[in-house]
């Protein structure tokens, strides 16, 4: 692709599969998108009127797993689009003009948004389809390579990342408040649990139990109403259940984390458990809403 792009003279370069799996008509908006002045337009599966059409669980276990991974590593690239392992999109001549790309795989939009002067980005939703003909050619060399490439970009000398994203602010303040609503169930049950006047349980144990009622209480209330743009599009109970799936495992990531807190800030540094509990809380709220604002709430199947 690198090697077609160098070769062309057009002043729009683009990446579309040959098998029908990314429609050709989406490239009239993204054509249009890149002379409104975006650097780069993406086809997103995770926008409005976008999905796949029939993955299965674990293709999009992995498919998810592949960006969680991604956000972790290289959250100033992957953060600013939707759909960072699309393979379908648009970019200006001028915006890698001079600049060396030198991907690990096949992942060539993660090299253009590190690399390339990309300062706006537009996103257009589209269906995956399900191919023919033919078969898939991704093996677990496939994952090795992309981890191999996150790592390359990590660690470069370069700046990445061109501009950050706009961040939702509002949406993170009313995370922030179903928050509260959670330091509220989690402190309750961890006095309820642990106190020596109560039931005395293992601090520990009783921190886990308390935090995951809380994620059940956080997801019901950003469901309605944090994230309630994507979830009234998807509100039938196995999208639901799904999205609490996915809130579940990357809170209980944070639930970790906070455990870990927990345990180091009361062990060493402060003798209470409810000011560490604060602080444990406070250390994972950051990245619950960032992995959950890209990963749970979007669009992500249609019929």
């Amino acid at each position: 692709m690198i090697r077609g792009w160098q070769a062309s003279r057009g002043k729009i370069l683009g990446v579309i599969d040959g098998d029908l799996q990314h429609p050709p008509h989406v490239l009239l908006e993204l054509i249009s998108a890149v002379k409104d002045g975006a650097d780069v337009a993406v086809a997103s599966r995770h926008l409005e009127g976008g999905g796949v059409s029939s993955w299965s669980f674990t293709r999009r276990l992995l498919s998810r797993g592949a960006q969680l991974l991604g956000l972790v590593i290289l959250p100033r690239v992957l953060g600013r689009v939707s759909d960072p392992m699309s393979g379908y999109f648009l970019l200006r001549r001028e915006s890698i003009v001079g600049v060396v790309l030198n991907p690990v795989g096949y992942k060539i939009l993660l090299e253009v948004i590190g690399r390339g002067r990309v300062r706006q980005i537009a996103e257009i939703g589209y269906v995956f389809c399900e191919r023919k003909e033919g078969e898939s050619k991704v093996t677990w060399k496939q994952y090795v390579e992309y981890i191999q490439h996150l790592i390359r970009l990590r660690f470069s000398t370069e700046r990445l990342g061109g501009l950050r994203q706009k961040f939702p602010i509002e949406k993170f303040i009313r995370f922030g408040l179903v928050g509260l609503t959670g330091v509220f169930v989690d402190m309750t049950l961890l006095y309820l649990l642990s106190d020596s006047t109560t039931l005395g349980l293992p601090l520990t144990r009783s921190k886990i139990i308390a935090g995951e009622v809380a994620i059940i209480n956080n997801f019901l209330l950003n469901d309605a109403w944090t994230f309630a743009d994507v979830a009234m599009k998807q509100n039938g109970w196995r999208q639901r259940f799904k999205r609490f799936l996915k809130f579940n495992v990357i809170c209980l990531a944070g639930l970790v984390l906070n455990v870990l807190t927990l345990n180091l800030v009361f062990n060493f540094i402060i003798k209470n458990r409810y000011i560490a509990n604060l602080i444990a809380i406070a250390s994972a709220t950051a990245w619950n809403f960032w992995a959950n604002y890209k990963l749970s709430w979007r669009v992500t199947q249609v019929k």
